[in-house]
């Protein structure tokens, strides 16, 4: 049991504070940090997930298939919705907040003052600690940002996953698609199989010459593993291993058969590694996962409309959450959505897709400090728009459901700091 509230609640607060530091690509930190700490990483069998969007997706469909045939998989994500515990599961399990306690506090103890972690680094290497500590075989590891100089990278994986690329933190990553590339493609490993699902020509050439160059061998989506819809809503896979017909999964959207495709490279590469895995785990595993805030349908109570949750955070997700609206509304009256999005993004392109498919949007945000002003993007959104603002995110998303009455849907959107602060509340009320 955690000594005390406080004291869990003091040490969360201490790792925030790295946020000072903020982004510092480069991996020197957290070699030396994880060196002092024994290097815990280099007894681990990683599956390294970089990409803008369906990280996250792919990595749960393999995590849920893996734990179908009995595997005590470890998963490293981020951001969290509600839980900093959220970030670190092991066998589906989110790590303990004794555990979280105790072994932040090894890390802080062989912390260098003259080399001071980022929050990103210290997280990453306590991530390492434990599931080392827990014999996770084998563990998903999301990439932070980017793919070459994220602190994730210096594992060596099994296999090495790119899901799909967009233009997202040109700031950090630079402004065109190859550039981008060439940061997602730093995670391709000398002669460790590469699985992808990227489209755009450009990009696509950045990662395959990479992977070439480094005599990695290349799983493409659409060339080597593929994926069909079938009009009843279940999906064909087909790789070089199996062809499976007929398989549905749990997460909800018309992107996810693609994104269960990439899961099958990469369950197709553990396999030739001598995991033991059968067509039966990969569709219990797919119609079983969880997958939160990602097109999550999480409350539908007699006499109120359904509420779904999404975290579009980008160009891209917004597009696949369009795609997907027809979910959403399903035999709905009317669908108000309650948007939030970050300062940083491309307001104007992700507020012109998103809202138009709304009979009425509420423009509000979360309690995070990068968070827009309501006001800032009703003026970003198209005009003639039917809206209102509301600062205070909890009242917006009460407004909506009065607004959508019980024949209706909710959608809150826009950022996955919406969506979480959104289901932290919905969650308790």
């Amino acid at each position: 049991m955690v000594e005390t509230m406080e004291q869990y609640q003091e040490n969360l607060k201490k790792i925030y504070e790295l946020q000072k530091f903020g982004i510092k690509l480069g991996l020197s930190s957290t070699e030396n940090l994880l060196s002092r700490l024994g290097n815990p990483h280099k007894s681990l069998k990683c599956v390294h997930l970089a990409g803008t969007n369906g990280k996250g997706s792919v990595a749960a469909m393999v995590d849920a298939t893996l734990r179908e045939a009995g595997y005590e998989t470890g998963m490293y994500v981020s951001p969290h919705l509600v839980r900093f515990t959220e970030r670190f599961k092991v066998g589906g399990r989110e790590i303990e907040k004794e555990d979280v306690l105790r072994i932040s506090r090894k890390v802080w103890q062989v912390v260098d003052e003259r080399e001071p972690p980022t929050f990103f680094e210290f997280v990453t290497a306590m991530a390492f600690v434990w599931f080392a500590e827990k014999k996770a075989d084998p563990v998903l590891l999301e990439t932070g940002m980017g793919g070459r100089l994220d602190a994730t990278n210096i594992c060596s994986p099994l296999v090495s996953v790119i899901t799909t690329l967009g233009l997202e933190h040109q700031e950090y990553l630079g402004p065109t698609l190859a550039h981008i590339a060439r940061e997602k493609a730093g995670i391709i490993k000398p002669k460790v199989p590469c699985v992808h699902g990227v489209l755009q020509k450009s990009a696509k050439k950045v990662i395959e010459d990479t992977a070439r160059s480094l005599e990695s061998p290349v799983v493409a989506r659409g060339r080597d593993i593929f994926f069909r819809r079938l009009k009843d809503g279940s999906f064909n896979l087909k790789g070089r291993k199996w062809d499976l017909k007929g398989l549905r999964t749990s997460l909800a959207g018309r992107h996810q058969p693609s994104n269960a495709c990439l899961a099958l490279g990469v369950l197709e590469e553990l396999s030739f590694h001598g995991y033991e895995i059968n067509e039966e785990h990969i569709r219990r595993g797919l119609a079983g996962v969880r997958w939160p805030g990602r097109l999550d349908k999480v409350s539908h109570k007699e006499g109120e409309p359904a509420i779904w949750l999404d975290g579009a955070h980008n160009v891209p997700a917004a597009k696949a959450l369009v795609e997907s609206l027809d979910e959403v509304r399903g035999a709905s009256s009317r669908l108000i959505m309650v948007l939030g999005v970050m300062a940083d993004k491309d307001l104007r392109h992700i507020l012109g897709l998103l809202t138009p498919a709304a009979d009425k949007v509420i423009f509000s945000r979360p309690h995070y400090k990068r968070a827009a002003d309501p006001q800032v993007l009703a003026e970003a959104a198209p005009r003639g728009l039917d809206y209102e603002t509301e600062k205070d995110l909890k009242e917006a998303v009460k407004r909506a459901v009065r607004l959508a009455g019980p024949d209706g849907a909710v959608l809150i959107t826009g950022s996955l700091f919406t969506v979480g602060e959104a289901l932290s509340f919905l969650e308790t009320d």
